[in-house]
């Protein structure tokens, strides 16, 4: 890549440590590529595009604050007993996917939607899939995509 790019990491905090888990294997793929970062905590996976939209609507009105050339969602979802599981999980992805095409951003998804606790720790683990990193990556790469188009945020 060109320059070192800035990432937004926005991390569900619902279930904390599959949550670290995530945010460790992500923090080693952005070290990896010579990324910044910063780190941002929401309550759950259904409030992650809100957090994005608010830092990518600041740039409207302050400049100040260097503007993120990605984001990288981080957070778990465990199947229960009701619906809940359902809404959560299709409105978070629909809300990542409408902030990309909407603004050309350059997201990478790392929102586990699994069945059970067990599940989840064999995705989270940077030592078994480690989605954490693979979310990273997802991003990093989208980043250079948009580069090789010479597109910038809108």
């Amino acid at each position: 890549m060109a320059e070192r790019p800035h990432i937004m990491i926005v991390e569900a905090r619902f279930y904390e440590d599959i949550a670290d888990e995530l945010v460790r294997g992500a923090i080693a793929e952005l070290e990896k590529a010579g990324a910044t970062y910063e780190r941002f905590s929401v309550p759950g996976a259904y409030e992650i595009p809100a957090a994005i939209q608010f830092a990518v609507k600041s740039m409207d009105f302050y400049s100040g604050r260097r503007r993120f050339d990605g984001y990288v969602a981080l957070g778990c979802v465990i199947r229960g007993e009701t619906t809940h599981y359902d809404y959560v999980c299709g409105e978070s992805a629909r809300g990542l996917q409408d902030l990309a095409l909407r603004h050309t951003l350059a997201i990478g998804n790392g929102i586990l939607t699994v069945e059970n606790g067990e599940q989840a720790w064999a995705r989270a683990s940077v030592d078994k899939k480690n989605k954490g990193g693979g979310a990273a990556r997802a991003c990093l790469d989208m980043i250079e995509l948009k580069r090789q188009f010479r597109l910038h945020d809108r």
